[in-house]
């Protein structure tokens, strides 16, 4: 799993889980326009149903959408053919959407098995962990903690997890507005998972 990527230049990618979501994905897309940066989303397949006017709008502002499975299970959990058809009913959907196959996969409470790992390069897909997964922000732990404890992961080639979709994420959007105010102001650039893997 890929936390963060070994390059020289100032760059990090900041990632949300479980959308799109109605409410909170605008508003992560205003955040990262204002800082001219780009984001990867990674998405899940029952809520891209309900919202397919956001999965569009995310694609047409150039961010990253990353496969994050059609119903959010624990992969370690399913048989192959199982986890193979929430990976590929996903991806189905993602092009669909949006003309595009996804590249980057993450899996669902970043749980998976042996037969996951093996699944996965068959696909091609590389999997991305993240490195502040201290700041739990889909705990609701308050916006200093998310932000605190996301601060202590910046440096060149990091990987950000937030989460845009399920529950309040206010505080989450309120975090991610301060950080990305603070890499943007300390040089870095903001970029998408399959831009930064490409740095290393």
């Amino acid at each position: 799993m890929i936390h963060a990527v070994p390059t020289s230049r100032k760059a990090v990618a900041i990632t949300f889980d479980d959308g799109p979501n109605p409410i909170y994905t605008p508003q992560v897309l205003e955040i990262f326009s204002e800082a001219a940066g780009k984001a990867t989303f990674f998405m899940i397949g029952d809520q891209m149903k309900k919202n397919p006017e956001v999965v569009k709008q995310v694609a047409a502002l150039g961010h990253e959408i990353g496969n994050h499975t059609f119903t959010h299970p624990k992969l370690s959990l399913l048989s192959t053919a199982e986890c193979l058809e929430e990976i590929e009913q996903n991806e189905v959907l993602i092009k669909e959407l949006t003309g595009r196959k996804p590249v980057v996969f993450r899996p669902p409470y970043l749980d998976y098995n042996q037969d996951t790992v093996s699944l996965l390069m068959q696909k091609g897909y590389p999997m991305i962990g993240a490195i502040n997964l201290e700041a739990q922000d889909w705990e609701q732990p308050g916006v200093m903690h998310i932000l605190e404890k996301s601060r202590e992961g910046i440096k060149n080639g990091s990987i950000f997890i937030f989460h845009d979709g399920y529950g309040d994420r206010s505080e989450t959007i309120e975090a991610v507005r301060m950080l990305v105010t603070e890499l943007t102001l300390q040089g870095y650039q903001l970029v998408t998972v399959s831009e930064l893997l490409k740095l290393a």
